[in-house]
């Protein structure tokens, strides 16, 4: 009896780093979320540029890694609204 109350306490305690780490993952997601806002609305403009002047022919590339950074946010806000405990790239493979 004596040791499971230890392990009830142990695992409070593992619960508590935890969710002190997830905080510090959730602002680091945050800051990366901002930067590739940033860079999609960059990203938007010069697609539509390359668009206008190319007889609206997406570039390929372009399109590619837009899909990409959707794919990438789309699991960092699942991550960051606890839907899921799967962190985005970095810290897992790139999908």
């Amino acid at each position: 009896m004596a040791q499971d109350h230890e392990t009830n306490e142990k695992d409070a305690d593992e619960d508590f780093e935890n969710i002190w780490m997830r905080l510090l993952h959730m602002v680091i997601i945050a800051v990366l979320m901002s930067m590739a806002s940033t860079i999609l609305g960059f990203l938007t403009v010069a697609q539509f540029l390359i668009m206008l002047f190319n007889k609206r022919t997406p570039n390929e590339p372009l399109a590619e890694l837009g899909t990409t950074m959707g794919v990438w946010m789309a699991k960092a806000a699942r991550y960051q609204t606890a839907a899921s405990e799967v962190k985005p790239w970095p810290w897992t493979e790139l999908d």
